[in-house]
């Protein structure tokens, strides 16, 4: 069975690219070992491309405040809301290896009320649904709540700028009709196995 297109749109020829994309992406791939379909089916718009990644970096890759699992946390919440299967494919993956947890990304996806949270997760996912789905009725009350859950102002920020961006993320994955690639799937559903007594690490 054939794979199907990266995108519905134009996909360049990596060689074509700017030099700095073309680093970008073999850092990328370098890391992973394929490249997601993401990259391919942006880089046909260079400015739009070092925009997008640029602010997805701002917010998922910060040390200090959410943790780096919280953040996939969100995202796999939130595009599960908004019906982004590549989203919850890709991060779901992503989520799973940075929790260390194989079944958290599909209980978060497919309902996150119904997964083991913990009161600060339920917190933070119901706020981000509130960004995701409803942001315009957002109230002082809201961000109350959050506060006495224990967030602070810079990470109630954090769960909705990553709620909201990853909002504009899913509209544009679903018009473009970018599939997941195949990698993502079993990333982190496996727990590894224990090494022997003495086996080197």
């Amino acid at each position: 069975m054939m794979a199907p297109p990266v995108s519905r749109f134009t996909v360049p020829n990596l060689r074509s690219l700017p030099p700095d994309m073309q680093e970008m992406i073999r850092a990328v791939q370098e890391k992973s070992g394929f490249v997601p379909n993401i990259f391919l089916a942006l880089a046909h718009r260079p400015a739009e491309f070092r925009a997008f990644f640029a602010y997805h970096d701002a917010l998922m890759d910060k040390d200090e405040g959410l943790s780096k699992a919280e953040r996939e946390m969100i995202v796999v919440a939130t595009s599960g809301l908004n019906r982004c299967q590549y989203c919850v494919v890709a991060h779901g993956a992503i989520l799973r290896i940075r929790a260390k947890d194989p079944l958290i990304a599909d209980q978060l996806a497919i309902n996150w009320r119904k997964a083991p949270l913990s009161e600060r997760h339920w917190a933070m996912l119901q706020f981000a649904e509130l960004v995701a789905m409803d942001a315009d009725n957002i109230t002082e009350s809201d961000h109350l709540d959050m506060a006495e859950a224990g967030f602070t102002p810079d990470e109630i920020w954090d769960i909705g700028a990553i709620a909201a961006f990853f909002g504009m993320s899913n509209r544009l994955v679903n018009m473009a009709e970018i599939p997941p690639n195949e990698e993502f799937y079993l990333l982190g559903r496996l727990p590894r196995e224990p090494r022997a007594a003495g086996a080197p690490g």
